[in-house]
């Protein structure tokens, strides 16, 4: 990472601002202000997450914000209600409430002096997904966005259900809020009433994983806030960027395909990072891109950038399977318009262990005696599955994809004559039956090597029970044969030749994806069942293509780093009583923050276990830790959240201990009992 040290703008920094809001409670915001704005107001950039602009994400603004106040931007940090120092309580994600008071702050930033009327909105993950959301509100002054690592669609391409599964990120991300909410405001900004506002916190915030386990098909609880739902209501420009080792990718292809505003899609090889910090590589100048993006909604320079491709994408190389990559080897490829002409869909027909390519225009043949195969995994598929979205806290990629295959019906072509490359979002359409009233399906799409060695290229799940629709699903009758469409994950790959296409097919993906309540035999029907693969014509890489620079930012914040990091995952398995344990480790170490003089130490610990073959095992278990110190200011809250199930339901037990200094000041349970609602 190159860091430049001289802006054309002198930037001054304001530690904090209280934004008021309509109803009388105020937001507080860290503002990077160009000196110039003295003589001449300057357009603003707005990021708004709950993640605590004056600690937690202070290194991040540091390299960000800064870069982009130098370029001639006020940028201004926002914590969001019931996060930071801002007043009031969170009570959930991506609210009605969230989104009223952002428009609230945009129209705020407009009328200052300082700013000339006109505001952008960008931010990764929460702060990509309000930012379409505050889009769809209309704000006079929101002129363009951009969206990093967000999803249109909370109910269904989100951390919650992917095909109608409970994920395992579910319980994961419920974690971090339930600790986020709990911390305390500083004390050098709200003053004596710190204690009081944390304390309203921890009350009231609530458990989550409760709420989204209450809704557990799609409903107007998710539909309210997914844009998916309302593409016309966003009137400005979008630029959509993902990775393809986070969670999020497909938003890109369809925001590209039904937004009817300017717009531009960008996906790399990364994992839920801003991409000039991407991991895996390689990184890119994205603070640069961003300028552009800026200077031409913002300002009214004719840069070209609207002259570009409408999608860029990295399309990787074959590589070994591993669980992290430092970098993966690629090219950019571009695609003017998205969907595009270039890309064919490609047919492969599944018979046992084979798959066969067909043509595109042409029907397979209906056997008349069609084959059958029967399928029932054991608990172990999914332990080499990684994370649902990589937060670059390695090793959460993917592993050797022959160690899941062994509990998996596999089918392959023979080897390829020539290389293969495809863009978009594959799809597999099969014929099925269960002895069981639900069941599920996760099929993964790999690149197998002639040594034998398989690394997954992308993957999907389904619900049986949701087969029609999510909204409405109903219960499979046992025995009968069903048609129905698993879809993959979005991707840009290329297969070599003399490599094999594999698609395995498990009926468990533990702990990805919870399981159903009770082991399921799922027959597959070989009559008409097909792999989709979108197919992409080579040789148009440079059509279009400006590279990107190398990856820039602002000096990074100094810090004092005092406990080192450690990330890991260890997989437990007891021989003797059969249980097997994934565990998760994201301990963040220690460091003071050297400008404010607070010490920072967080840490969070995932355990998911089943037992044997008992499906009702199944055990996920979160433990953080998060203290904050500061001469004589020292809080410290611990949180543990445990969910569990039988055949009919979800039991969650929670709690929360708060300390100061040595003491324990607040302590709360959470217990709560949920039918399973055909999951």
């Amino acid at each position: 990472m190159e860091v430049i040290n001289d802006f054309p703008y002198n930037v001054r920094e304001i530690e904090n601002v209280f934004i008021p809001m309509r109803d009388g409670q105020h937001l507080a915001a860290r503002i990077w202000l160009p000196e110039a704005t003295q003589d001449t107001p300057l357009p603003a950039i707005m990021e708004y997450i709950p993640y605590r602009k004056r600690d937690i994400t202070r290194g991040r603004d540091a390299t960000n914000h800064p870069y982009l106040a130098g370029h001639g931007y006020v940028c201004v940090r926002v914590d969001m209600r019931g996060s930071g120092d801002s007043d009031g309580v969170l009570t959930d994600e991506y609210t009605q409430q969230e989104q009223l008071d952002a428009v609230d702050a945009i129209e705020w930033i407009a009328r200052q002096a300082w700013c000339d009327g006109s505001v952008g909105m960008m931010g990764i993950s929460w702060g990509g997904f309000n930012s379409l959301q505050v889009a769809a509100k209309q704000p006079p002054a929101l002129k363009a966005i951009i969206s990093l690592c967000s999803s249109d669609d909370l109910y269904a391409d989100n951390m919650h259900y992917m095909g109608g599964c409970l994920l395992g990120d579910n319980l994961s991300e419920a974690t971090v809020m339930l600790a986020f909410n709990a911390l305390p405001p500083d004390p050098l900004i709200v003053g004596d009433r710190w204690r009081d506002m944390w304390h309203e916190r921890m009350e009231e915030s609530g458990l989550w994983i409760d709420k989204w386990l209450r809704h557990q098909r799609r409903s107007e609880y998710w539909s309210a806030s997914s844009v998916c739902e309302y593409y016309d209501a966003i009137r400005c420009p979008v630029y959509a960027v993902g990775g393809w080792a986070d969670g999020f990718t497909n938003t890109v292809f369809r925001l590209m395909e039904h937004l009817e505003v300017p717009r531009k899609g960008l996906i790399g090889p990364w994992g839920h990072k801003y991409p000039h910090q991407g991991i895996p590589g390689p990184a890119i100048g994205f603070l640069q891109e961003a300028l552009r993006w800026w200077d031409y909604w913002l300002k009214g320079k004719d840069n070209g950038i609207m002259d570009e491709p409408m999608l860029r994408a990295w399309e990787q190389d074959s590589v070994p399977p591993d669980n992290s990559y430092e970098d993966r080897p690629g090219r950019w490829i571009a695609e003017p318009l998205w969907p595009s002409n270039n890309i064919q869909e490609q047919h492969y027909l599944l018979s046992p262990y084979r798959l066969t390519p067909l043509s595109s225009a042409s029907e397979p043949e209906r056997s008349t005696e069609p084959t059958t195969m029967g399928l029932q995994s054991p608990l172990s598929v999914g332990l080499a599955a990684g994370k649902w979205c990589s937060y670059a806290a390695t090793p959460d990629l993917p592993g050797d994809q022959r160690e899941e295959d062994g509990g998996s019906l596999i089918f392959s072509t023979d080897a390829l004559a020539e290389p293969l490359h495809i863009f978009g979002t594959p799809s597999l359409e099969l014929e099925v039956s269960s002895n069981q009233p639900q069941a599920m399906l996760a099929v993964r799409l790999s690149d197998v090597a002639p040594d034998g060695k398989a690394t997954r290229v992308t993957y999907g799940l389904l619900n049986l029970t949701h087969r029609d629709s999510n909204a409405e699903p109903t219960p499979l009758e046992p025995h009968r044969t069903y048609r129905v469409t698993i879809d993959m994950n979005g991707i840009a790959q290329q297969f070599p030749a003399g490599h094999q296409l594999r698609v395995s097919v498990s009926t468990s993906y533990w702990p990805l994806a919870w399981l159903p309540p009770k082991p399921a035999q799922v027959d597959i029907s070989f009559n008409h069942c097909v792999l989709k693969l979108p197919v992409r014509c080579a040789g148009h890489e440079e059509d279009g293509l400006t590279h990107f620079d190398a990856p820039q930012s602002a000096p990074p914040l100094e810090n004092t780093n005092l406990a080192p990091s450690k990330h890991n995952w260890l997989l437990h398995q007891d021989l003797a009583t059969k249980s097997s344990t994934l565990e998760v480790v994201n301990d963040q170490g220690c460091f003071r923050i050297n400008d404010i003089g607070t010490e920072i130490h967080r840490c969070a610990r995932e355990y998911y276990t089943t037992v044997g073959n008992d499906f009702t095992s199944a055990r996920g278990e979160t433990v953080t830790e998060s203290s904050f110190k500061r001469d004589d200011w020292h809080t410290q809250v611990y949180t543990r959240t445990v969910l569990t199930c039988t055949e009919t339901n979800f039991i969650i037990h929670a709690e929360m201990d708060a300390y100061e200094g040595q003491y324990r000041v607040f302590s709360k349970n959470w217990e709560s009992t949920i039918p399973r609602d055909l999951l």
